[in-house]
Formats: C-alpha cells, sequence, structure tokens
C-alpha cells in the first residue's frame, strides 16, 4: 500500500491550473500549425496566424491563453493500492484549483448556485470525476472548460434505428448550429453509448485525449476521420469567417449501452482545448 497525502495532490492541481491556462498541449498547437499550411481562405489563415501570435504572448508574458479561464474539470485516476493521507480528497481537489486560480490570477467564474449566482470567488468548486483503477499511482487530469464552447454543445437520446447515420448527423448538426459562437476551430468530443449522464462523460474524456491519437477501435477511427472531413467542409472556419479549418480534431469515446437507447453526447471545446496530465 503506497501513501500519497494530500498536500501533494494540491500542490500538483494548483500547478496544473496554471499550466493549462498559460501553455497549450503540443497536440494542439501542431493541429493549429498544420492547419495553417492547409487553410484555402486568406482571411482563416490570418486568423490562425493571430492564434500563433496569442499562444506566443501568453506564454511569453505568463497570461493566459483566453480570458475565459474555464470551470476546472478533474478527472482522477486513483490506483487501488494507494492511501490517501490528510484531508478529504475533494477539499483537497477544490484547495489545489482555488490557490491555481488565486496564485496565477486567472479569472474566477464559478457562481455558488445557479439561479441566485453569487460568485464564489475563488472558482471552486470544479467538477470532479472519480475511477478507481489497478496500480499504485494517482493519474490527475485537470481540463479547465470554457463555456463559449461548453454552451453549444447537446446530448441526443436517440433511438437503435437511428444507427450510425443518426450519430453523424446529431454531430454535424451540433458543430452547424454552433457556427461561430463555439470560437472555431473547435475540438470536438463525442460520447456513444452508456446512458444519459455516461455519454456525457465519455464526451468530455474524449477532449483530453491526444488529437493525434485515434480510437483503437476500427469503425470509430474511421468515423472520427470522416466526421472531421465533414466537419470541415461546412465552411465556417476560423473565427466562423469561412474557411476549411472549422475544427482540428474530433475524439470519439464508446460504451455499451440498452437495446433500447442511443445516447449521444458531443462536447464542443473552441481551439483552446486546455488538458493537463500528471501521475504521482
Amino acid at each position: 500500500m503506497r501513501t500519497i497525502h494530500t498536500d501533494e495532490i494540491i500542490k500538483n492541481i494548483s500547478e496544473m491550473c496554471i499550466e493549462a491556462n498559460l501553455h497549450l498541449s503540443k497536440d494542439i498547437t501542431n493541429a493549429i500549425a498544420r492547419s495553417k499550411s492547409k487553410e484555402e481562405s486568406s482571411l482563416g489563415c490570418q486568423i490562425l496566424s493571430q492564434l500563433e501570435e496569442n499562444m506566443e504572448i501568453a506564454a511569453a508574458d505568463q497570461i493566459p491563453i483566453c480570458q475565459d479561464t474555464g470551470m476546472a474539470v478533474v478527472f482522477l485516476d486513483a490506483g487501488q493500492d494507494i492511501h490517501i493521507d490528510g484531508i478529504a480528497i475533494e477539499d483537497a481537489v477544490n484547495e489545489g484549483i482555488r490557490r491555481g486560480y488565486q496564485d496565477g490570477y486567472l479569472r474566477k467564474s464559478v457562481v455558488g448556485d445557479p439561479i441566485f449566482r453569487e460568485n464564489t470567488k475563488d472558482n471552486t468548486p470544479g467538477i470532479i470525476h472519480y475511477r478507481i483503477v489497478p496500480g499504485d499511482r494517482l493519474t490527475i487530469t485537470v481540463a479547465p472548460k470554457g463555456f463559449g464552447s461548453e454552451n453549444m454543445s447537446r446530448i441526443y437520446m436517440l433511438k437503435p434505428a437511428d444507427g450510425i447515420e443518426g450519430v453523424k448527423a446529431a454531430i454535424i448538426n451540433t458543430v452547424n448550429e454552433a457556427g461561430p459562437n463555439a470560437c472555431p476551430p473547435m475540438v470536438v468530443g463525442v460520447g456513444i453509448g452508456g446512458d444519459f449522464e455516461k455519454c456525457a462523460i465519455l464526451a468530455k474524456q474524449a477532449l483530453t485525449r491526444d488529437i493525434d491519437t485515434h480510437s483503437e477501435i476500427p469503425y470509430v477511427r474511421e468515423l472520427e476521420k470522416e466526421m472531421l472531413e465533414k466537419i470541415n467542409a461546412l465552411g465556417i472556419g476560423p473565427g466562423g469567417l469561412g474557411g476549411t479549418t472549422t475544427a482540428l480534431g474530433v475524439n470519439i469515446n464508446t460504451y455499451p449501452t440498452h437495446i433500447a437507447g442511443l445516447p449521444v453526447a458531443v462536447n464542443i471545446c473552441c481551439h483552446v482545448a486546455r488538458h493537463v496530465k500528471r501521475s504521482i
């Protein structure tokens, strides 16, 4: 049994909140560079260049890439052979978020009640997902999620007879309706299967996967590629001003489901697809 103290969890999450908001992962920066070389619209190329310049300024000046520094989403994969010592794990995660957003001078965007909407002033609580896995490590993924794109996400409870064509239509319709509101170029996370809430979590998790790493399931891998091509053929383009780069990637996760259902969640993210992973 390996012991991990919550002080270590707090420290890592604090650092990860800052890192995620100041530096995009290599898969995203590389995708933007590739897209710029292939973008057919001169205005689209100009916007992609501005996005690259914005990222360079953020890294050099240590300021957020986007003014919306998101609601912190944290995935915890806890090895079944670890013992957590210290304060309650949920309190530790929120303390890490609190310190990260305060020490990093990141915008605090969380309100304590969805109706009365008083700001909590420290960006807590976060959204926390737990999973018990084999081993003696704690893997933490921090993925701050901005709400311009989050608001354009959708869940569909399709009928089994809708099949894969229904899934394709759900993805394309969601992106098309989002248009410029999701700050394209987008990263599109899709969850297929499970039930109402499971497909949404699958879609959120999909956004934390490297966009150059495709599903190991052959039909899903082909679906990811097909959807990326069809989304980019919509003509929404960078900034929603037209072009051939509407999405940088499409990541799809699947899960078994009930004989009577075909749940599909489409979680859209703007090009600021923030995610940092550490194992302690």
